[in-house]
C-alpha cells in the first residue's frame, strides 16, 4: 500500500468522541485520518443537544408569558417556526466547515464516507483502501430499529430539527429523552395536537418517579396527550396523513397525524463497520472496551455511544476520547477512565436533572439514608418565575451525611444539578453543604433547603 494511504491514526468519527483524539495525535506529530460518512461535528453540535437547546430557547419566551400573566406581563407571543429553524441553522451550518478546517489546519487528513473494516489494520472507504497502525472509534449512536410495519415512515430526530414548517398533528413514538423535549417544544410552538406514545408505565424512565409524574402533570396542563402503556403496532400513509395503531390495556387505539417522530432510543452506530474482520469484539450495548478504552484489538481503541462504556452523554464521550488519545500517545494502558458523579438533564420546561443513585438503587445496595422529597412551587424561586411545577428529592447517607443522589425539577435545575455533581465529587457532606453562602436570592441559594 502507498505510503499516502497508510497512517499513524486512522479515526472513524468526527464528533466530540473523536475529533480530540485526531487533534492530539497529530499535535504530537502523528500521520492521521479522520473519516465521517456525515458533516463533520457529530450529533451533540449538529443534530443533537445544541441545536435542540436552541428551540427550546426560542420556547421559553412562550413559557415565560404563560407563567406571568396577570402577574405584570402582558404580551401576545407566537413562534415563527420557519425563523426558528433559521436561528437553529446559524449554529448547525457553519459547524461542520469549522470543525472539519480545525482538523486540516492541525495537519488531519479528512475523508467523506463510510468506513468498513477489510481487516485487523485495514478499512475501506468510498472504495479506497487505507490501513493504519492505530484505530479509533467514534462513531456514535442512532436511533433503534423497532421491526414494525410502517417504520420508515417515521421521522428521525434529525429529521424533526431542520423541519421547514410546523406540522399541526404529531406523534411522537416513545417516551425518553427525545420525546418529550420535542413534545414540549411543539406544543409551545403552536402545534394543535402533540401525542407521546410510551409503552412502558411511565415515561423517562431512568428518572426518578415521584418527580416524572409531577413532569407528566406539567406536560397534560401543557395540552400534550401523553399515554403511556401504548404499544405501536404498525404505521400507515394516506395521501398527506399518517395513522399510527397501538395497543393498550384497554384494547388497539389509532390515531391520525401530519408527522410521525421515531423517538424510542438509540443504539450503537456499528453495524456497518464490520468489526468481525478487524478482530473487535462488540454487543448491543456497544463495542467492548476496557477501562483504558482498548477493544478486543490492541490497536483500536473506541470511545462514546458506539462503546460499552459510560453513559450516553456528550461529556462522558468528551472525556472517554480524552483518556484513549492519552494511552494511544502513551504506547501502553497508562491512565484508566474514571467517571465522577454525572449529571443528565432533560430539558422540558419544568427541566428534570439527575445526578447519582437513585432511591430504588441505594435501596438495592443496602444503603441507610434519608430521602428529602418536597414540592416547591410554594418556594420563592418557584413563585418569583410563576413556576406551577417543581419538586426536589436528594438522598443522605444517614452516618456520613454523603449526598447518594439528587434528583430536581423545576426552573434552575439544568445548574443546580451541576451544583450537585460538583459537592457530590468533592465529597462535601449536607453539614458542608447547608454551611455554604451562595448568592441571594439565586435558585443555587435553595440548595441547602434540599439537603
Amino acid at each position: 500500500m502507498s505510503e499516502n494511504k497508510h497512517f499513524d491514526l486512522i479515526v472513524i468519527g468526527g464528533g466530540t468522541g473523536g475529533n480530540g483524539v485526531a487533534r492530539m495525535a497529530a499535535s504530537a506529530g502523528w500521520k492521521v485520518a479522520s473519516i465521517d460518512s456525515l458533516p463533520f461535528g457529530g450529533t451533540c453540535a449538529l443534530r443533537g443537544c445544541d441545536p435542540k437547546k436552541m428551540l427550546v430557547a426560542v420556547t421559553e419566551g412562550i413559557e415565560w408569558v404563560r407563567n406571568l400573566a396577570g402577574k405584570g406581563l402582558t404580551a401576545q407571543t407566537t413562534v415563527d417556526w420557519s425563523a426558528m429553524i433559521a436561528f437553529k441553522r446559524t449554529f448547525t451550518d457553519v459547524m461542520p466547515k469549522r470543525v472539519e478546517g480545525g482538523l486540516e489546519k492541525a495537519g488531519v487528513k479528512v475523508f467523506h464516507g463510510e468506513a468498513r473494516f477489510t481487516g485487523r489494520d485495514t478499512i475501506e472507504v468510498n472504495g479506497e483502501a487505507l490501513s493504519a497502525q492505530h484505530f479509533h472509534i467514534a462513531t456514535g449512536a442512532r436511533p433503534m430499529t423497532l421491526n414494525i410495519p410502517g417504520e420508515s415512515l417515521l421521522a428521525t430526530s434529525t429529521d424533526f430539527l431542520s423541519l421547514p414548517e410546523r406540522p399541526e398533528r404529531i406523534v411522537f413514538v416513545g417516551g425518553g429523552f427525545i420525546a418529550m423535549e420535542f413534545a414540549h417544544v411543539s406544543k409551545r410552538a403552536g402545534a394543535r395536537e402533540v401525542t407521546v406514545l410510551e409503552m412502558m408505565e411511565r415515561p423517562l424512565g431512568n428518572f426518578d418517579p415521584d418527580l416524572v409524574e409531577i413532569l407528566s402533570e406539567a406536560t397534560t396542563d401543557l395540552g400534550i396527550n401523553l399515554r403511556t402503556r401504548a404499544k405501536v403496532l404498525k404505521i400507515e400513509k394516506t395521501g398527506s396523513d399518517f395513522t399510527v395503531t397501538y395497543e393498550t390495556p384497554e384494547g388497539v387505539q389509532s390515531i391520525r397525524c401530519d408527522l410521525v417522530v421515531h423517538a424510542t432510543g438509540r443504539v450503537p452506530n456499528i453495524d456497518h463497520l464490520n468489526l468481525q474482520a478487524a478482530g473487535v469484539d462488540f454487543s448491543r450495548r456497544g463495542i467492548k472496551v476496557n477501562p483504558f478504552m482498548r477493544t478486543t484489538n490492541s490497536a483500536i481503541f473506541a470511545a462514546g455511544d458506539c462503546a460499552d462504556s459510560g453513559p450516553n452523554l456528550t461529556p462522558v464521550s468528551a472525556n472517554e476520547g480524552r483518556i484513549a488519545g492519552k494511552n494511544l500517545l502513551a504506547g501502553k494502558d497508562e491512565r484508566a477512565v474514571e467517571y465522577p458523579p454525572i449529571p443528565s438533564v432533560v430539558f422540558t420546561l419544568p427541566q428534570l436533572a439527575s445526578v447519582g443513585l437513585s432511591e430504588a438503587a441505594a435501596r438495592e445496595k443496602e444503603l441507610d439514608f434519608d430521602t428529602h422529597f418536597e414540592k416547591t412551587a410554594g418556594w420563592y424561586s418557584s413563585l418569583r418565575v410563576g413556576a406551577k411545577h417543581s419538586a426536589y428529592k436528594v438522598l443522605v447517607e444517614k452516618r456520613t451525611g454523603k449526598i447518594l443522589g439528587a434528583h430536581l425539577l423545576g426552573p434552575g435545575a439544568e445548574e443546580q444539578i451541576n451544583l450537585f455533581a460538583m459537592a457530590m465529587g468533592a465529597g462535601l457532606s449536607a453539614n458542608r453543604i447547608k454551611g455554604l453562602i451562595f448568592a441571594y436570592p439565586s435558585f443555587a441559594s435553595d440548595i441547602g433547603s434540599m439537603v
